[in-house]
């Protein structure tokens, strides 16, 4: 299958990219890097990639599971090299659940099935970057 993502130079170090959805993002680089911080970082981005990636995945598992949250949240750190090009090496994904009575050996069957197996991004990422998860509860 392919994809096609057109992407606009909108003057300075800003873009505008769209995807096959129709939807579309600005994309710049901080003042320190020479732009105006506007728009959203194309490395960032990559993470944002990967946590929407898993993140679907374990949503759509944990419905098949009968499984109900209250809230979900996955927060993603990546270290980039300090050389260039300058990639992200280690990615560590933190995966927050709460709600009621939370099964955790569902959840974190969900969370495995997602980076083992289901999420193309993940699998990306591990061509290049040692990737750490951890899994946290909170029961309301």
């Amino acid at each position: 299958m392919e994809h096609l993502v057109n992407t606009l130079w909108k003057g300075g170090l800003r873009f505008e990219s769209d995807n096959p959805t129709g939807n579309s993002l600005l994309m710049g680089v901080s003042s320190e890097e020479g732009g105006l911080a506007q728009g959203l970082s194309p490395k960032a981005l990559m993470l944002s990639s990967l946590a929407g990636c898993s993140g679907v995945d374990v949503i759509v598992i944990l419905e098949k599971m009968k499984v109900a949250l209250d809230s979900f949240r996955i927060t993603v750190v990546g270290e980039l090299t300090d050389v260039h090009p300058k990639f992200y090496h280690k990615v560590k994904l933190t995966y927050q659940f709460q709600g009621k009575s939370l099964p955790q050996e569902k959840i974190k069957k969900a969370v495995a099935l997602s980076a083992e197996k289901y999420c193309g991004v993940m699998a990306m990422f591990r061509k290049f970057a040692e990737i750490n998860i951890e899994i946290q509860y909170s029961e309301k």
